[in-house]
């Protein structure tokens, strides 16, 4: 701990123990001729000092002697009788610093010669003497004394005292430690303690917090305490706090004398009863990263508190950013295999000598995506596909095309594959429930069919009539897997007829003959196209009724051919299904 600083008036020196204050300390001696005696009193005063001054004259110049008969004569004269005698001493009040020494002059008016002594239990040594005098030295005076000088003139004794006032500083003055941290708001109890010190009628405690006085007691007991109670606040922070003893000796002829504490910092803080916001996820999925943040407001001093954020017995790795009375912590967490299962998530703010926490569960969860399988992914119109679809235990799959059916981790089809089905999305989906969410995870896969070349009266209408001059689109479609290629040329002069927009019809009439040629065969099919030129202009509302006739024909037709080919694939799905549970049931019955 830092030494106390000891101050002198405007002076300070570092120690202890009261510092030695010049050599040697003079002491304070009160004016002897304001002491009047009873009797005479008008010339006590120079017959107590007169034979010290004699004394010291002749001491100090041998060429004073031839003087001493006259003045002992003027002494003889002044001094009273036995009846008349008084005892005086010089200085009658005197303070010191303990251990110093002090001079004293012990004097009678005796006209005769007295007997001169001085009781005490200080250490005394004579230092000089005269008639009618003594000096005595007391020295090492540890406390306050009042030694008694006394003289014996004929057969009265008279006596006369000193006050002798030993001053020291305390030896120590502390403020007892502060607390680590202080809360805003509640009360902090400071107490001074000083061990020794006098005269403790002019010794003062003072309690402060910087320069500010907050409280001033006299010093009482041993040790002296002092106790202050102040509220805390945000503004205390960083606050120096000390305690100082005074010994004010002014009154007494000297100095202001200051005796400081080593300072101590303060500390306060101030921390909401609430808990920090945890912002999570409430499910993690094995392999996968999430951001999780820990925020609170209200926060004094925010850059002072620490965030603790952890998943289970692993720390988590976090960022703070501090603003001015709040905070917000983020980190990322990872879902790995050996937490799979609810973890607990918790964030914990630290700030003085408390901490707030916010706790969540999270369930680390696996999920790997279904299995969905093919006997053969490409396949030619009319074969038999197997789909599969499977997933992991505890999930829950569904095939597409395939009814509802009991809650299992395994579903399967057999497709008797169409040209209807080339391009078919086949989907697995499983499901899981974690922490009371339904998850779902899907596999598709597309089925190709290979079938054709198609070169049908519903893609290509093959009997057109139109005005000649009239913008029109010719529409001829062939099918197939792989797509086959369409051409049309005419049977007279091998023309090609375009396929598209006529803009505008010309000479475009007769008969052509359509081949549509993949990688798995070739077809023909003969289309007509009659212009009708200008002269027809008059019959061109009853060929304009005649080709609405012929696209409502077209129509009915398409439809009700669509209908049965539908009705064939559903009635072939049923029978390869039922096949299919048959084979299985067969294979499952022992023989």
């Amino acid at each position: 701990m830092p030494e106390p600083s000891f101050r002198r008036g405007s002076r300070e020196v570092s120690g202890k123990a009261a510092p030695p204050l010049g050599p040697p300390w003079p002491a304070v001696i009160k004016d002897p001729c304001a002491l009047r005696a009873p009797v005479r009193g008008e010339h006590l005063c120079a017959l107590v000092l007169l034979p010290a001054f004699l004394h010291s004259r002749a001491m100090a110049s041998a060429g004073a002697l031839p003087a001493l008969p006259l003045l002992l004569a003027l002494l003889g004269a002044l001094r009273p009788g036995p009846g008349d005698a008084q005892t005086a001493v010089f200085p009658t009040e005197a303070i010191l610093p303990r251990g110093d020494s002090v001079l004293l002059n012990c004097s009678s008016s005796c006209n005769e010669t007295a007997t001169l002594g001085l009781e005490t239990p200080l250490t005394k040594i004579e230092r000089d003497i005269g008639h009618n005098w003594k000096m005595f030295e007391l020295s090492d005076v540890q406390e306050d004394s009042r030694p008694l000088c006394f003289s014996n003139c004929g057969e009265k004794q008279t006596s006369a005292s000193i006050s002798i006032t030993v001053f020291w500083f305390p030896e120590r003055v502390e403020l007892t430690p502060l607390p680590p941290w202080q809360p805003v708001g509640e009360d902090l109890t400071l107490q001074c303690l000083a061990w020794g010190g006098a005269p403790r009628a002019q010794l003062t405690l003072v309690l402060l917090r910087g320069e500010e006085e907050l409280s001033r007691q006299p010093a009482v007991g041993e040790p002296a305490e002092v106790t202050a109670t102040v509220l805390a606040g945000r503004g205390d922070y960083g606050a120096n706090f000390t305690c100082r003893a005074e010994l004010d000796l002014r009154p007494r002829g000297l100095e202001l004398f200051q005796n400081t504490s080593a300072p101590q910092q303060l500390r306060t803080f101030d921390l909401p009863t609430t808990s920090p916001q945890l912002t999570s996820p409430r499910i993690l999925e094995v392999g996968t990263v999430q951001r999780v943040v820990c925020s609170m407001d209200g926060l004094f001093p925010a850059l002072e508190a620490q965030v603790h954020l952890a998943l289970g017995d692993q720390r988590l790795n976090t960022t703070v950013t501090y603003n001015k009375d709040s905070l917000s912590a983020t980190a990322l967490v990872e879902g790995t295999a050996e937490q799979e299962g609810d973890q607990p998530l918790v964030c914990a703010v630290l700030l003085g000598n408390q901490s707030r926490q916010s706790r969540r569960t999270l369930t680390v969860y696996s999920f790997p995506a279904p299995n969905l399988t093919l006997t053969e992914q490409e396949v030619s119109e009319g074969t038999q596909v197997l789909v599969v679809c499977e997933a992991y235990a505890g999930n829950v799959v569904r095939l597409s095309g395939v009814p509802p059916g009991l809650r299992a981790p395994r579903a399967q089809s057999l497709l008797n594959a169409t040209a209807e089905d080339n391009g078919l999305q086949l989907s697995c989906s499983a499901a899981l429930t974690v922490a009371g969410q339904v998850l779902y995870k899907n596999q598709t896969q597309e089925l190709h069919v290979l079938y054709g070349p198609r070169l049908d009266k519903k893609d290509c209408l093959g009997n057109w009539t139109w005005p000649e001059g009239t913008q029109q689109e010719l529409e001829c479609r062939a099918w197939g897997n792989p797509v086959p290629q369409l051409t049309c040329r005419r049977e007279t002069d091998g023309a090609l007829l375009p396929i598209g927009p006529l803009r505008p019809v010309k000479e475009h009439e007769g008969t052509y003959v359509c081949w549509a040629v993949s990688s798995r065969g070739k077809v023909t099919r003969k289309v007509f196209l009659k212009v009708l030129g200008s002269r027809n202009s008059t019959n061109m509302i009853v060929i304009i009724l005649v080709m609405v006739v012929a696209i409502l024909s077209t129509v009915v037709t398409a439809t009700y051919l669509y209908n049965r080919q539908r009705k064939i694939k559903i009635y072939k799905l049923q029978k390869a299904q039922e096949e299919a549970s048959m084979k299985l049931n067969t294979q499952a019955t022992p023989p």
